[in-house]
């Protein structure tokens, strides 16, 4: 292998690696706020519902984890310096948060039971249009992975639509919630659909998926759902943006701090 070969092998595996953490790192941020709700539902079939999903979207980033350490491993042991072995646990839990990159969406905090349900409807019905395309990657591994997604999502949406719906065109209180979830939460969703550099070099490969294509599909299942729940989609907002590449609020901090404590004071400590 020439030198420039080489190089755009390297680059390619670094652009990978970095789509995967992705991938990985919101459905691990998101599984990890959802899974506060575990034994605090509003009743058992519910708590036990927001609980699996939560089970779901772990599996998810287990095994986007699982493919980035075997890239890096396999990268690592192709150089003549001395490796440290990488492992899903390492990478969830002894990065720092710049290192991470998760849309800011998932990191925002659970808030009621509404706000929780519109966080979880919002992602899913973005990742259920992700997972649909990505099933068509020209990476293999990243193809089966979301197949076996796509399945665990189309749940998701659905039932997290249906609380949408229910919520919105509930109560007054229930209404008036989710109307205030929905000004919490909107600024964060223009940046899912906002291409990383990651994301635009690994399109041309046909390898990830172009996100932007994405939206008018989304945006079109949102009005929808809140047409359907009275309730109105908010115009003229800021978004905000920076999770992609690592500029976090300062919510993900207290996430990993709770999530990673166990590993980082004892090092190496396994179940």
């Amino acid at each position: 292998m020439n030198k420039n070969s080489e190089i755009n092998t390297n680059n390619k595996n670094t652009f990978l690696t970095d789509y995967c953490l992705h991938l990985a790192d919101n459905s691990l941020i998101l599984a990890q706020r959802n899974s506060a709700w575990c034994g605090h539902g509003p009743i058992l079939e519910q708590d036990i519902a927001i609980t699996n999903i939560s089970l779901d979207i772990l599996g998810q980033a287990r095994n986007f984890y699982q493919y980035t350490a075997e890239i890096l491993n396999s990268s690592k042991n192709n150089s003549s310096a001395a490796v440290t072995e990488v492992t899903e646990d390492s990478l969830a839990f002894l990065r720092d948060n710049r290192e991470f990159k998760n849309c800011l969406l998932v990191e925002q905090e659970n808030g009621d039971w509404g706000k929780t349900i519109l966080r979880q409807f919002l992602f899913s019905n973005y990742q259920y249009l992700l997972y649909l395309q990505l099933q068509n990657s020209a990476d293999e591994k990243l193809a089966a992975i979301a197949t076996k997604a796509i399945k665990e999502v189309t749940y998701h949406l659905k039932w997290s639509s249906e609380w949408v719906i229910r919520l919105g065109d509930g109560t007054e209180e229930s209404h008036q919630r989710i109307t205030q979830s929905i000004h919490e939460l909107w600024p964060f969703t223009e940046e899912i659909f906002i291409n990383a550099k990651y994301e635009n070099e690994l399109t041309e490969d046909k390898i990830a998926v172009d996100v932007s294509v994405l939206k008018d599909a989304w945006y079109k299942k949102t009005a929808a759902i809140f047409a359907e729940a009275t309730l109105t989609i908010p115009e003229n907002v800021f978004a905000q943006k920076g999770g992609k590449h690592g500029a976090h609020t300062e919510k993900l901090g207290y996430i990993l701090a709770e999530m990673q404590f166990m590993q980082r004071a004892y090092p190496g400590c396994i179940w």
